[in-house]
C-alpha cells in the first residue's frame, strides 16, 4: 500500500507538473498566436485567367497554380482519399489526435529520428497558414495550440476546405482542383478512384510522390492509400483492384486554354497590371474581354495564310539550321537522332509550323523527325518541287530539279500537316503582319493579331509597331479638305511637284505609283485613284496647319506630325490600333471613339468589380426616342434623360454630311479604285482605302461596313523593303478579304440613309462643274447643299474651293 500511495504520489505531481508546464507554455505562446479569425477572410493566391466575352479562356497569370473549390463542390471519393492517406479520425477529434502525438513521440524516442509526426488536417492548416515549415518543438507547441482553436472556430467543412485549396502538391500547384489540372488536365470531379488516390498521396511528400518528377513513389503511396481506404470501408474489393491494377496516366499539362490568343491576353494582363499592380497576378481576377472566339481565331489564320502567301512569292531561304549528319554506325545514328530529338524540343512550333529534321533525301521524296521521335515523308509536289530559292525580295534563284536541291540530310526544316494528312515543306515567313478589328459603334476590339506567332516573336506590332501609313492617311486629309470647303468635285492639278523644304531634307520630288501625270483632277477620283501628287497639291492649298488643327478628331497626335506636305503621303507613324480606331470614325456616322479591350472585371467571388461603359454611339437614339413621347422631336438631354442606363453616348468629331461624301468616295475605292479585290465579298456597303509607303517599306488595308472597322499591315521589323511588286491590295488586302468574309457573314449589307442637308446632281466629270441638260457622260456626286456647283460646265468660275483649270495646268512646281 506505501508503495501504491508513492506510485500515485508520483503520479498526481507528474501530472500536476505536466499541467504546470503545459499551462506556462500556453502563457508564453498564446500572446503570439496569431488571429484565427483571419481565416475567414483569407484571400488565396490565384491566378488571373482572360477570357472573350463568350467565356473561353485565352489566358491565365500567377506564379501560383490555384483553382478553389467550396468543400460542396469537392467528391466525397477524394475527401476518403484525402482522410485515408492524412487523417481518417478528422470528423471525430477536436483538432488534436492524442493517440497521433503518442505514437510520434514513441517513434521519435525509440529511433531518435521523426516518424510519421502525427499531425491532424487541422494542424497542417495550423501550418500551412500560419506557420513555417521548420522543425523545432515550439513550431509545434504552436501548431497544436492553433489547431484546437481553429476547431474552436471554425467547423470541419470549413477546416477540410482550408486544407484542400492550399497545400503545395508539386509543379507550383496549390490546392488539389489545380493540381488535378497540371497531371490529369481536367477537373477533380472527372478524375477515378486510382487518379484521387495519387492526388491524395503527394502532400507527404510533394516533390517525390507527384507523379510526373517521382512515379515510382508516388505508385506506392497511390498503393498504400488504396489499401487504407478498403480498410477503413471506403471502398469495396471489386474497387481497390480495379483501382489497383490502373497504370500511372499523369502527364503536365500546361494552362488549360480554349484556343491560344496570347497578343490579346498580353495587351490584358498588361492593363491589370496597371490597374491593380502585382496583385493582379494573386487575387484571382476573372477578367472578361471584347475579343470574339470565332473573329479571333479567323484574325490568326487569316495573317499567317497571308504572310505564307506573300512568302512563298519570294522564295525558299534554306534550312533554319544544319544539324551535324549521322555516319553510318548504328550506335552513332541513334546518339546523333537523340542530338536532333534533343535540338526539336527546344525549337518551338511558330504559328502550327513545327520543326522537323531531314534524315534521309530520295529522288522523289524526303523523310523528316519530330520532336516526338515520329518521321513522315514529304514527296517532291508538296513543296519540294516549289522551293525555288530565295535572292531577294525581287529576285527567285532557278527552280530545283530534285529534293537533294532543296535539303540535305541533318538540315532543320519546317514541315506543316494539312487535313488529309499529308505533309509539306514550309518555312517561318521573315515578313511580319498585324490585324485588329474594332467595333465602331464604342471602339471594342473584336479581335487583335499583333504577328505571325507569340512563340516567335512577343512585340505585339498591332498596338507597339509604329509605322507610316502612306495613303491609308489620304481620307483624313480628303475629309479635312471637304470640312474647309472643297468638294469632292473640284479639281486639282496632277502634275509634277517639286517642294524645296528644310524639313524635308533639300528637294522633294514626290510621284505617282504609276510614274505618270493626269493633269486636273476631281478629289473623288484622286483619292478613288490614290494620286499622290493632287494629295500634295490638295494640302497645299488647304494649307498643313488646318490639316494638323482637323486630324485630332481621328484620336492622331497632331503635336508629334511634322507639319510639312509629306502629311499627303502618310510619312507620320501611327500604329495598326490607332489607324483602324481612325478609321471607326468614318464607319460609325462620324463620331469619336476610343478602343478598349477589358468588357468586365470579376473578383475571386464572381462579383463584378468593374463594367466597361464606353462612349457609344447610338444609331437612330432621336427618332426611336420621338417615338417613344408620341412623335414629338426630343433634345439630346431629354434623350440621355430616358437613357441613364445606357452607356454614356459618343462625341461628335465630324460633319454627317462630309462624313458621307468621304464614304461614298471610300466605296468607290473598292468598286472602282485600288481595292477592287474586296469586291470578292460582294457587298455593296464597303469602303476602304490601300497604303503603301515609298520601297516598299508598308502595305495596309483599312477597310469597313457600318458594323466592323479592320485594318490590315505587312512589313518586314527590319524596315527593308517588300518587293517592288507588293503594295498594299496584294499584301495586306487579302488578308483583310479573309477575315471579313466571316466578320461580315451576320451583317446585314445596307446602304446608308442620306442625311440632311446632302444634295446629289449630275456634272461634268472633265471640269466638276454642272452637266448641261442631256450632256453625256454626265456622273453624279454628293454635295452639301451650300456646296452645289452654280455655274454650267460651259464656262464660268471653277467649283468652290478649287483654282482655275488653266491656273492649275501652269502652276507647276
Amino acid at each position: 500500500m506505501k508503495f501504491l500511495r508513492f506510485l500515485l504520489r508520483i503520479f498526481t505531481l507528474s501530472s500536476l507538473g505536466a499541467v504546470w508546464v503545459l499551462a506556462g507554455v500556453y502563457l508564453y505562446l498564446s500572446p503570439n498566436l496569431p488571429d484565427v479569425e483571419t481565416l475567414r477572410d483569407v484571400k488565396l493566391q490565384t491566378p488571373m485567367r482572360v477570357y472573350t466575352r463568350e467565356g473561353d479562356l485565352i489566358g491565365q497569370f500567377g506564379e501560383q497554380k490555384r483553382s478553389p473549390l467550396p468543400f460542396d463542390a469537392i467528391p466525397p471519393q477524394f475527401i476518403n482519399a484525402l482522410l485515408a492517406a492524412e487523417d481518417d479520425n478528422f470528423f471525430h477529434h477536436q483538432g488534436i489526435d492524442l493517440m497521433g502525438l503518442m505514437r510520434a513521440v514513441s517513434e521519435l524516442l525509440l529511433t531518435g529520428e521523426k516518424g510519421s509526426g502525427g499531425s491532424t488536417l487541422t494542424m497542417q492548416v495550423a501550418r500551412n497558414y500560419f506557420l513555417t515549415l521548420e522543425r523545432t518543438f515550439l513550431r509545434k507547441f504552436n501548431e497544436i495550440l492553433l489547431a484546437i482553436e481553429i476547431e474552436r472556430r471554425l467547423n470541419k467543412q470549413e477546416i477540410f476546405e482550408l486544407y484542400f485549396n492550399r497545400v503545395f502538391l508539386g509543379h507550383r500547384a496549390y490546392g488539389f482542383e489545380a493540381a488535378s489540372h497540371v497531371y490529369y488536365g481536367k477537373a477533380i470531379d472527372q478524375l477515378s478512384l486510382a487518379q484521387h488516390a495519387m492526388l491524395a498521396g503527394i502532400p507527404k511528400a510533394p516533390s517525390r510522390n507527384n507523379p510526373i518528377s517521382g512515379p515510382d513513389a508516388g505508385l506506392e503511396r497511390r498503393n498504400w492509400i488504396l489499401g487504407r481506404m478498403q480498410q477503413l470501408g471506403y471502398i469495396d474489393d471489386s474497387a481497390y483492384r480495379s483501382a489497383l491494377s490502373e497504370p500511372i496516366s499523369a502527364a503536365h499539362h500546361g494552362a488549360q486554354l480554349s484556343f491560344a490568343a496570347h497578343y490579346a491576353a498580353e495587351m490584358a494582363r498588361q492593363e491589370m497590371l496597371d490597374r491593380y499592380g502585382i496583385a493582379a497576378y494573386n487575387d484571382g481576377f476573372q477578367v472578361y474581354t471584347t475579343i470574339s472566339s470565332e473573329l479571333q481565331q479567323v484574325a490568326q489564320q487569316a495573317v499567317i495564310n497571308g504572310l505564307i502567301t506573300y512568302d512563298k512569292r519570294h522564295g525558299y531561304r534554306g534550312p533554319e539550321r544544319q544539324m551535324p549528319p549521322a555516319t553510318n554506325s548504328p550506335e552513332e545514328i541513334a546518339e546523333m537522332q537523340a542530338t536532333w530529338v534533343a535540338a526539336l524540343r527546344d525549337t518551338p512550333t511558330v504559328a502550327g509550323l513545327r520543326a522537323a529534321v531531314v534524315i534521309e533525301v530520295r529522288d522523289d521524296s524526303i523523310t523528316f523527325l519530330l520532336a516526338d521521335k515520329r518521321s513522315a515523308d514529304i514527296p517532291w509536289e508538296n513543296g519540294l518541287k516549289q522551293a525555288s530559292p530565295y535572292l531577294s525580295e525581287n529576285a527567285r534563284g532557278r527552280a530545283p530539279q530534285k529534293p537533294g536541291d532543296v535539303v540535305a540530310v541533318g538540315d532543320l526544316i519546317r514541315v506543316t500537316e494539312d487535313d488529309e494528312g499529308a505533309w509539306h515543306l514550309t518555312q517561318v515567313p521573315a515578313v511580319q503582319a498585324a490585324l485588329v478589328s474594332l467595333d465602331p459603334d464604342n471602339g471594342a476590339i473584336l479581335s487583335v493579331v499583333g504577328g505571325m506567332g507569340f512563340e516567335d516573336s512577343k512585340f505585339n506590332r498591332a498596338t507597339q509597331a509604329q509605322r507610316q501609313p502612306g495613303s491609308n492617311f489620304k481620307p483624313f486629309l480628303y475629309s479635312a479638305a471637304l470640312d474647309n470647303g472643297f468638294t469632292a468635285a473640284s479639281l486639282v492639278n496632277d502634275a509634277p511637284v517639286v517642294v524645296d523644304d528644310s524639313s524635308l531634307e533639300g528637294m522633294w520630288r514626290p510621284e505617282n505609283d504609276s510614274g505618270k501625270f493626269y493633269g486636273p483632277t476631281r478629289l473623288r477620283w484622286a483619292l478613288t485613284k490614290s494620286r499622290n501628287l493632287v494629295s500634295i497639291r490638295l494640302l497645299q492649298q488647304l494649307g498643313v496647319d488646318n490639316l494638323l488643327a482637323y486630324i485630332g478628331r481621328f484620336g492622331f497626335d497632331a503635336s508629334e506630325y511634322p507639319p510639312n506636305l509629306s502629311l499627303a503621303l502618310g510619312t507620320q507613324t501611327a500604329s495598326p490600333l490607332q489607324i483602324a480606331a481612325a478609321y471607326a470614325v468614318l464607319a460609325n456616322g462620324g463620331y469619336g471613339i476610343t478602343p478598349h479591350l477589358i468588357q468586365r472585371i470579376d473578383d475571386l467571388n464572381g462579383e463584378t468589380i468593374y463594367r466597361a461603359r464606353p462612349p457609344t454611339v447610338c444609331r437612330d437614339c432621336r427618332q426611336e426616342a420621338a417615338a417613344d413621347s408620341g412623335g414629338e422631336e426630343l433634345s439630346m438631354e431629354e434623350i440621355l434623360a430616358q437613357q441613364d442606363q445606357a452607356p454614356p453616348r459618343a462625341e461628335r468629331v465630324m460633319d454627317e454630311r462630309v462624313n458621307y461624301i468621304i464614304n461614298s468616295i471610300l466605296q468607290d475605292v473598292i468598286t472602282q479604285g485600288t481595292g477592287r479585290r474586296a469586291l470578292a465579298l460582294e457587298r455593296k456597303d464597303l469602303a476602304g482605302k490601300t497604303g503603301t509607303t515609298n520601297g516598299p517599306m508598308d502595305a495596309w488595308f483599312s477597310g469597313y461596313n457600318r458594323d466592323v472597322v479592320t485594318t490590315a499591315w505587312v512589313g518586314f521589323d527590319q524596315y527593308t523593303p517588300l518587293g517592288r511588286r507588293e503594295f498594299g491590295g496584294t499584301a495586306a488586302l487579302p488578308i483583310w478579304i479573309e477575315y471579313m468574309k466571316v466578320a461580315l457573314r451576320d451583317s446585314p449589307d445596307q446602304p446608308r440613309p442620306l442625311p440632311p442637308g446632302i444634295v446629289r446632281v449630275r456634272i461634268d466629270p472633265d471640269s466638276g462643274q454642272l452637266a448641261a441638260p442631256g450632256q453625256q457622260g454626265a456622273v453624279f456626286e454628293y454635295f452639301r447643299e451650300e456646296k452645289v456647283p452654280t455655274d454650267p460646265a460651259q464656262g464660268g468660275d471653277a467649283a468652290p474651293g478649287t483654282r482655275g483649270t488653266e491656273d492649275l495646268i501652269r502652276d507647276i512646281f
